[in-house]
């Protein structure tokens, strides 16, 4: 069964460095504040200057103490920056992490369904975004808020009719800022949901590029590529268009604080309501409270991403976990039964009430149209997914009630799209099995057809196949995962066309690597070509996802006529093929 999705909370992931955040806090504060200094330094110098102090001295005190506070604004935020950049990182890498451990306990089929360009996305882009809002929002807009708020009390305290003049450009500054964050949510939105979609074409159109060299097909012309790259740029010069106009007044008005300070404090000075020194002190500390707020303002630009990013995050942290119980069970036998199994896929359903028997030691062929369901019927057997309705049962115990490892130990899956790590083609084979030898894995080669080929490449068993498997042929992959599922010597295979990507000479050897690896196992084999499985002891016809009929090749030539069908069909292209000089390449099981 599945969880139910738990909601995503960052504080969860914060919680644990807060006394970092507390200290970067902290520091920072101590850092803006010292950064204040030199315009107290500056107003304190004028006011004496003004007075008619000649002890050069006193400047020289006060200049010292304005020089050594600005070095003390650096040192500062530098261990401010440290703190919360440290903390920072563990924060990230705790994500990330969790998204890997997430990725291993959702379902297989979600991983399958979902892009790996989009999990990549979210991993490494979505999380490294959160860096800017936790190193800096956090300590960074608190100390840019606290101080600024600190000296507008000191000037209320020396004149508030001036404190208030002092902050007319404020409001001015903040309707533009409010009309250019109008739209913010939704642009910025747009334009992450854009960025995803580019990043997954891209990845697809690189995994593609073999086949669109084949073509003669350039970049230009591949439109899902194209189109995706222009959409992600359209939207973010369009968010940026939109708001230029706003950012620009935003940032004339905002520090034109002395528009309002300098003729009116002139007025108060000359009525005698004001005197010279607290004018020139305010007129100075005037000019340092629009600094920090514009970058506490600016900081939220940041802190406005943070949902969407966490969004993101959560959809993946979120995802229900495949349920499982830890403890394995003990089994009798090693039958499978399907019992009115149904499923559907988000809205579309899939399977209706699927009931099949698979015999341990037996080979069952599942056949049918394409999109009939045949690959669920296998993937479900494998707890890629949870049924929707109905029960999967090996050797009697639901496989719902099976540990995941217990089900791997159990299955071994070979599709036509074996995934390769970028690493030796011995390590690759021997994942199977990580504690095989290398001994054990040249002979499992050997039994699988890949020796040869193997001990032709460059580095022989040393070789590594590059990302994906990519520097092997189609073929070749496939042989290996042949190997690999061959040294997990699984008692249950599942062969889901296995030998696509296979070329008519090397079929045969593939074919008795399969029958090797099959001998004595429980079978279950997906294939187009019905002439690999007429030796079945059981062939079951899927169609819209009900098994219409079951039962060995002549069997379902007399009685099911979508079997009869598809089997002239069959023969008739295979015909075809010898007459143009294919040869007959059948299973060997």
């Amino acid at each position: 069964m599945q969880q139910q999705k738990k909601p995503f909370s960052l504080m969860a992931f914060i919680k644990p460095h807060r006394a970092g955040f507390l200290a970067s806090v902290i520091l920072a504060v101590l850092s803006v504040a010292s950064g204040m200094v030199p315009y107290f330094a500056v107003a304190r110098m004028v006011n004496l200057l003004i007075s008619g102090e000649k002890n050069f001295s006193i400047y020289l005190t006060w200049g010292a103490v304005a020089l050594i506070a600005y070095l003390l604004k650096s040192v500062l935020h530098g261990i401010s920056t440290r703190c919360s950049h440290e903390a920072t990182f563990h924060v990230l890498s705790e994500l990330r992490r969790a998204v890997a451990d997430k990725l291993t306990r959702v379902s297989m089929g979600y991983l399958t369904d979902t892009p790996s360009g989009r999990l990549k996305t979210t991993m490494v882009e979505r999380v490294e975004q959160m860096e800017v809002p936790l190193a800096h929002i956090i300590p960074e807009m608190t100390s840019n808020l606290l101080v600024p708020i600190a000296i507008v009390v000191y000037l209320f305290v020396l004149d508030w009719r001036m404190a208030l003049v002092s902050l007319i450009t404020i409001p001015i500054g903040m309707l533009c800022y409010m009309a250019q964050m109008k739209e913010y949510p939704k642009k910025y939105g747009a334009v992450v949901q854009a960025g995803k979609h580019m990043s997954a074409t891209t990845v697809e159109y690189i995994g593609g590029i073999e086949v669109i060299k084949a073509f003669n097909q350039s970049a230009a012309s591949y439109g899902k590529f194209t189109q995706a790259v222009r959409q992600s740029a359209d939207l973010m010069l369009d968010w940026m268009k939109s708001t230029q106009g706003y950012s620009a007044l935003m940032m004339t008005i905002w520090p034109a604080v002395l528009i309002g300070v300098l003729p009116i404090g002139c007025v108060f000075y000359r009525n005698g309501s004001l005197t010279a020194s607290d004018f020139i002190t305010i007129a100075i500390l005037a000019l340092g409270i629009v600094g920090p707020l514009v970058a506490a303002i600016f900081l939220t630009d940041d802190f406005s991403k943070i949902a969407t990013i966490t969004g993101e995050i959560g959809a993946v942290l979120s995802e229900p976990d495949l349920e499982r119980p830890a403890q394995r069970k003990d089994l009798h036998g090693l039958d499978i039964d399907l019992r009115d199994v149904t499923f559907a896929y988000k809205d579309k359903q899939v399977l209706n009430g699927v009931t099949l028997n698979i015999r341990q030691g037996t080979t069952t062929a599942l056949v049918g149209p394409s999109g009939s369901g045949k690959s669920t019927i296998a993937k479900l057997i494998a707890s890629y997914w949870d049924a929707g309705g109905g029960s999967i049962t090996i050797g009697e115990v639901d496989v719902k009630n099976l540990p995941p490892e217990q089900v791997m130990d159990l299955i071994g899956y070979v599709s036509q799209d074996n995934f390769l790590f970028n690493i030796s083609v011995r390590e690759n084979i021997r994942m199977g099995r990580p504690e095989a030898t290398d001994d054990e894995v040249e002979a499992v080669a050997k039994a699988s057809g890949c020796h040869d080929f193997i001990m032709g490449l460059d580095h022989g068993y040393d070789t590594v196949v590059g990302g994906a498997g990519g520097h092997l042929s189609g073929g070749e992959r496939q042989r290996v995962a042949i190997a690999r599922a061959m040294m997990k010597n699984a008692p249950i295979v599942i062969l889901d066309e296995a030998t696509s990507y296979t070329d008519p000479e090397n079929e045969a050897v593939l074919q008795d690597a399969i029958g090797r690896l099959t001998r004595g196992k429980t079978l279950i084999v997906i294939a187009h070509r019905l002439s690999t499985i007429t030796d079945a002891d059981q062939i079951a016809v899927v169609e819209q996802g009900k098994i219409l009929d079951a039962g060995t090749h002549d069997e379902l030539l007399k009685r099911c006529p979508l079997y009869a069908q598809m089997w002239a069909a069959h023969t008739q292209a295979k015909d075809a093929d010898m007459r143009e000089g294919g040869g007959k390449h059948v299973w060997r099981i």
